[in-house]
This record gives C-alpha cells, sequence and structure tokens, in this order.
C-alpha cells in the first residue's frame, strides 16, 4: 500500500460479534425510554451514540452530529444519533429478540427500513457478549510512531475519527481508530486494503492500514479545503448545472468502481466532497460500510442497487432540499408520507424535468408515471451520458449606467470665485459670420470627394508598380515566384492588409496517449477524457498519479503522459489554447506525420514539435498554421499535490482555432 502501508494481521475470532450485543442494548433501553411518559433521553447507566463520551484532553468540542469540528469539510462517517436509532425502531429496524417480536393482528410482518444508509445492524445478538469500546486516546497521542492525533472529529461506541499530523511526510490526514479485538476489525482492514488498491482519484486515498497490537488504525487522504454535499445544501437546492455535474461524476466514479469488484454501501451527502476546482471526490468507500458492520446479514438489496439508491437520493436531495424518507438527516427535512413516492418536480416546483425523472428511476423501484428503474450506477451512467448537456448559465453582464452629464450651474460656487484666464478671451462671432448649415454641408462633401480620388489614384498606382515589378522579376528570373508588395499608404485601402480574427474549431474527440512507463497503451483517466472539452473550465482530464515527476532520467518512471485530440478531420490550426487545474504545468503541442492513419500506435518521437509552454493558462502558437486532424498535448512536467504529495496532471479546457 501506499507510504509504507504495513501488512494486515488477522484478528482474534473469540470476540467474533459482541458489537451488535451492545447495539441492540442501547435500542432496547432508547426504546423503553420512547415508552416513558416525560423522559426523552436515555437512561443514564446507557451510553447513547448521540452523546458520546469524549477522551478527556482530546479536542473534541461535544456532540458527534457537528461533523465539521475544527475542519471545513465533514468529511468523516455520519455517526449515529438518538433521533436516528428512534427512526430504525419507527421503521421496523428493531433487533431480533430471543422471544418471538410481537406482530400486529393481522399477520402483515414488519415493513423493512427503506433507508440506503441503515444505521442500525438487524442480525440475532441477543447471545453474544458485549462490545470492545473505541479506544481511549487523546490530542498529542502518536500512533504507529508517526501520526500525530490533533483533533477528535467523531466519537462512537465503536471506533474514533482524528485529525492528525503526518510527521514523515509533513501532512495532515485523518484517521480511525479501533480496537483489534473488535469482530469487526477484520473486515475494516481488508475493506480498507480493497479501497487502497482501487487507486481511483475521484475517491479520498486510503494511505494506510494497520494492526499493532490492540489498536486497529486506518489513515487516509485530508481535504482542509474542500466541502460535503451536505453543506453545499446548508443554503438551499442545487441549480440544474451544479446538481448536473455532481450527479455526473459521482456516478461515472462509483460505476468504475463497480467494474473493478469494490462498492461503497454507505453513500451519504456526508461522503460526497467538492473541491475548490469544482471536480467531486468521495470519501470512506468500503470502509465506512465496515466501520458500521455494513451490509447487514440477510441484506435484501445488492451493492449495485444500494450504490444506484443512494446516488438517486443524493440527486434528489440536490434538487429539492429535502432529504427522500420520512426522518430528517443531514440538516434537510424528511418527506411527508403523501410524498413518499414523489419525483423531485411534484416535492418543488421548477425542477429540471431530466434531472427530476432520472432522480425517481434510481431511487424508486416502482417510478412514477410507470418509468422503467434504474438498479446499476453503469445503467445510470449510461442514461446520464444520453441526456442532453446542461450547460453552465452564461453571466448576467452589469447594467450600463451612462456618467452624470457635467452641469456647471448646479455645482456650487465658492463665496469669492477667482477666475484664472490662460490667454486673451475671443468674444463669439456674431449671427452675421457665422457659416450657414448649407455651405457646411457642401464642404464636407467637396473634401470626402477628394479623399476618394486620392486614395483610388495612390491604390492604382500601388497596384501599377506591383504588376511591373512581378513582370521585370518574372522576365530576367525566369521563376514563378510572386514579387513582394511594396509598402502602401495606409490611406489606400489593400485586401491584403485585412487580418481575419480566429475561428473556433469544434473537438470531436479525444483520447489518452500512454506510450510509455510500467503499462504502455493503458489509457489514464478514461472516464474523464470528455471534460477537457466540455466548455467547463471546473471540469478536467485528470491523469494518473505518479510519485516522481515525469522527467527523461530517473527517478522519474517516464518522460511524459499525453492526450490525444481528434478534429474529426483535417482543418488548419492557427494557435491553441490550453487551461490547466491544481497548478502550474508544463506541456508542448505536437503534430503527427502526415498520411498517420493511428497517431495512437507512434512514438513520441515520431511527432513534430510546434511549441512549448508553462503555466495554468497557456496559448500555443505555430510559427505558420499547420494542417492536421490530430493535435498531440504532451505534458512533461505535472503539478505536485498538496494533499498526497504525489504529482497529477489536470487539463480543464482545450480550445483550437483556425
Amino acid at each position: 500500500m501506499a507510504d509504507g502501508t504495513k501488512a494486515v494481521v488477522d484478528t482474534s475470532a473469540a470476540d467474533g460479534a459482541a458489537d451488535d450485543a451492545a447495539l441492540a442494548a442501547a435500542i432496547d433501553e432508547l426504546a423503553g425510554a420512547k415508552s416513558a411518559p416525560g423522559d426523552d433521553a436515555p437512561s443514564s447507566g446507557t451510553s447513547s451514540p448521540d452523546t458520546p463520551d469524549t477522551p478527556a484532553g482530546s479536542a473534541g468540542s461535544g456532540s458527534p452530529d457537528d461533523a465539521s469540528v475544527g475542519e471545513e469539510t465533514s468529511e468523516i462517517t455520519a455517526p449515529l444519533s438518538v433521533d436516528e436509532i428512534a427512526a430504525e425502531l419507527a421503521a421496523g429496524g428493531t433487533a431480533k429478540k430471543p422471544a418471538a417480536a410481537p406482530q400486529p393482528a393481522n399477520g402483515t410482518p414488519r415493513r423493512a427500513p427503506t433507508d440506503p444508509q441503515p444505521t442500525v445492524d438487524p442480525r440475532d445478538t441477543s447471545a453474544l457478549p458485549r462490545t470492545l469500546p473505541a479506544p481511549m486516546r487523546h490530542s498529542g497521542d502518536k500512533i504507529g510512531h508517526r501520526y500525530r492525533l490533533e483533533e477528535c472529529i467523531s466519537h462512537t461506541e465503536t471506533f474514533s475519527s482524528w485529525r492528525a499530523v503526518d510527521e514523515k511526510l509533513r501532512r495532515a490526514v485523518g484517521v480511525h481508530l479501533m480496537a483489534s479485538g473488535h469482530q469487526r476489525a477484520r473486515k475494516v482492514l481488508a475493506a480498507a486494503k480493497s479501497a487502497a488498491l482501487l487507486g481511483d482519484p475521484r475517491f479520498v486515498q486510503v494511505l494506510d492500514a494497520v494492526q499493532e497490537g490492540e489498536l486497529v488504525y486506518v489513515v487516509r487522504e485530508w481535504l482542509p479545503h474542500a466541502s460535503d454535499l451536505a453543506k453545499l445544501l446548508a443554503d438551499g437546492p442545487m441549480e440544474p448545472h451544479e446538481a448536473y455535474q455532481m450527479v455526473r461524476q459521482v456516478t461515472d466514479a462509483v460505476a468504475a468502481a463497480h467494474r473493478r469488484g469494490q462498492a461503497h454501501l454507505r453513500l451519504t451527502p456526508r461522503c460526497v466532497l467538492r473541491t475548490d476546482s469544482g471536480q467531486y471526490r468521495i470519501n470512506g468507500i468500503a470502509v465506512d460500510a465496515a466501520l458500521r458492520g455494513l451490509p447487514a446479514e440477510g441484506a435484501t438489496d445488492d451493492a449495485e442497487r444500494a450504490d444506484t439508491r443512494a446516488i438517486g437520493a443524493l440527486l434528489f436531495a440536490a434538487l429539492t432540499h429535502r432529504w427522500p424518507y420520512p426522518e430528517d438527516r443531514y440538516d434537510l427535512q424528511g418527506l411527508p408520507k403523501g410524498l413518499q413516492n414523489a419525483a423531485p418536480d411534484q416535492v418543488r416546483a421548477g425542477v429540471h424535468k431530466g434531472l427530476s425523472e432520472l432522480a425517481a428511476r434510481a431511487l424508486f423501484d416502482h417510478p412514477p408515471h410507470h418509468a422503467e428503474p434504474i438498479t446499476t450506477p453503469e445503467q445510470l451512467a449510461k442514461a446520464i451520458s444520453l441526456m442532453p448537456r446542461i450547460r453552465q448559465p452564461e453571466p448576467e453582464l452589469p447594467v450600463f449606467t451612462p456618467p452624470p452629464r457635467h452641469n456647471t450651474h448646479a455645482l456650487p460656487t465658492a463665496p469669492n470665485p477667482t477666475r484664472v484666464v490662460d490667454g486673451p478671451v475671443v468674444p463669439p462671432l456674431p449671427p452675421q459670420a457665422r457659416p450657414r448649415p448649407s455651405a457646411v454641408r457642401r464642404t464636407r462633401r467637396r473634401l470626402r470627394r477628394v479623399v476618394k480620388a486620392t486614395a483610388w489614384t495612390v491604390a492604382l498606382g500601388a497596384i501599377g508598380v506591383a504588376s511591373w515589378q512581378a513582370v521585370d522579376h518574372l522576365r530576367n528570373n525566369g521563376s514563378a515566384v510572386a514579387a513582394p508588395q511594396p509598402s502602401v499608404s495606409t490611406a489606400a485601402p489593400s485586401a491584403h492588409a485585412a487580418t481575419h480574427p480566429p475561428v473556433p474549431i469544434q473537438i470531436k474527440d479525444a483520447q489518452s496517449y500512454n506510450p510509455l512507463g510500467r503499462n504502455p497503451g493503458e489509457p489514464e483517466g478514461k472516464d474523464s477524457l470528455p471534460n477537457a472539452y466540455d466548455g467547463d473550465p471546473r471540469t478536467s482530464w485528470d491523469t494518473g498519479w505518479y510519485v516522481d515527476q515525469l522527467g527523461p532520467a530517473k527517478p522519474a518512471l517516464k518522460s511524459g503522459t499525453g492526450l490525444m485530440i481528434d478534429l474529426g478531420s483535417v482543418q488548419t490550426v492557427s494557435s491553441v489554447t490550453v487551461q490547466f487545474a491544481g497548478g502550474e504545468q508544463t506541456a508542448e503541442l505536437r503534430v503527427p506525420p502526415a498520411g498517420a492513419a493511428n497517431p495512437l500506435d507512434l512514438k513520441p518521437d515520431a511527432f513534430t514539435v510546434l511549441d512549448k509552454q508553462s503555466g495554468t493558462n497557456v496559448s500555443y502558437t505555430p510559427g505558420t498554421p499547420v494542417t492536421t486532424r490530430y493535435l498531440l498535448l504532451w505534458l512533461t512536467a505535472l503539478t505536485k499535490d498538496v494533499s498526497d504529495g504525489r504529482y497529477h496532471g489536470h487539463v480543464a479546457e482545450v480550445k483550437v482555432f483556425g
């Protein structure tokens, strides 16, 4: 694993399911407290998940429901609260008892919870021993002789989450702590290892997963300047363009993970983060579910359906500013019972019709209007690709207000104004001496005729001189080369002096060009290639990550990686502008040799270098326009991401002009 991850050690199986017994006992006491009149809180002998016993000396400030203590984001697993447990009890999610639970008189079984993020494991835990508590740690403690705990972000009965500092690499990280003897420890380590092997930059990366004595800890990236979806929705619903970008990026990432056999299983608004560049990243893949003991045994939903329904819930919340279930969660109000199966456009007016139908098909097993449900992330990604692209609205131009006219009569005057006269004051002409309007018009017409005649004379003279020089040059040299044009006065009209503004050329396709390295030919950032020319600079094509900077010498893995741009047909290209995201990068503009059928099969040396630029917004201007169908943007120096210390390439927007 990255950054020196240690081997995962198997935990003891003696305490196989101890955690569930304590959770069942907590649910029983909460249920009893709810039934007792006038008692709204759990009994004092039970530790409620909503009011954890924060360790002394830690920086935790109290309720774990405030998941953004000391951090701009809430990128941690959402803790359980009393309201959430009560909602599960009301929905029929109570754990089984040794004796048969009472059933309604008509014999109808209880309804299973419909929330795609269940918070209670409904397995039979009556015969299991009590769980091991979360390890007690304080601010300043060091884990693994490397990670210094700084701030407790969440503390539950099972695990605690911290903001820490990696003293070896001098960067902030997130750390989950759990007792190694806990029944979930082995699953947490396995989930962390599989998440680390995913290696997709659209997910928050797992950096370390270790069992060390009585402690299990999982280390992940820390994104201090990102905002989670719950915080983005605090002020109201998203605009259609923002909601479209969110669901498209999240769906593409989850679909790619499922193709590699990985699932999230607990995708909530707290797990979806938007960075400063507008990219969405997903936190807690596989690990959040393992920490919570999900999925429950006997669950009816498979992993693909659970993640698809969760994405539908995210889109529903983004469009309506309501949580699509009866309970209130993530600072959003739940829906009344009469709107449980309503599409977003039936809950709130003005919702985009296409996005509303998409959310209903992903969320409900029986969508309104007899629409076909979407059950897998792959199907959802395909449905999004078939939708018309929702463009970002054009910014409104400020209203032009003409400046006030100068009015000397309205200005205040000094008590004793003093006028300074630079020269003699010329009195105005008498009315008899002023020229009449008809005479002025005649004078102007004469001047225009004189200017036109002069211009035509100069132009004809220039053409005659040029023709004479051309004939004389051909007669003496016998060549067909035209003579250079002489300099002509600016007053003479000349067709050669006119310059044409650049004309945009539409990009038809883009492919990853990766002929070097350990896996030559394997595309980088395949799912984000359209972002390089979609007209939205907040989205970008992202390369893979590299431990060392690109370059011709070791320890660099390879000298460069590229983006092959297809114009669809042979075009005359005069300039190319590129906007990079994330920081300054260096790239060359190259063209393949004429007649190359498939430039992806060529080596980098076979291309001709037209220009090389460095920066965040660069413009490539060849000495003379080139005629080609393909353009290669060859990246030779990437930007270093401060969050993980690795090198990434981000091409936000490419524009070609003819």
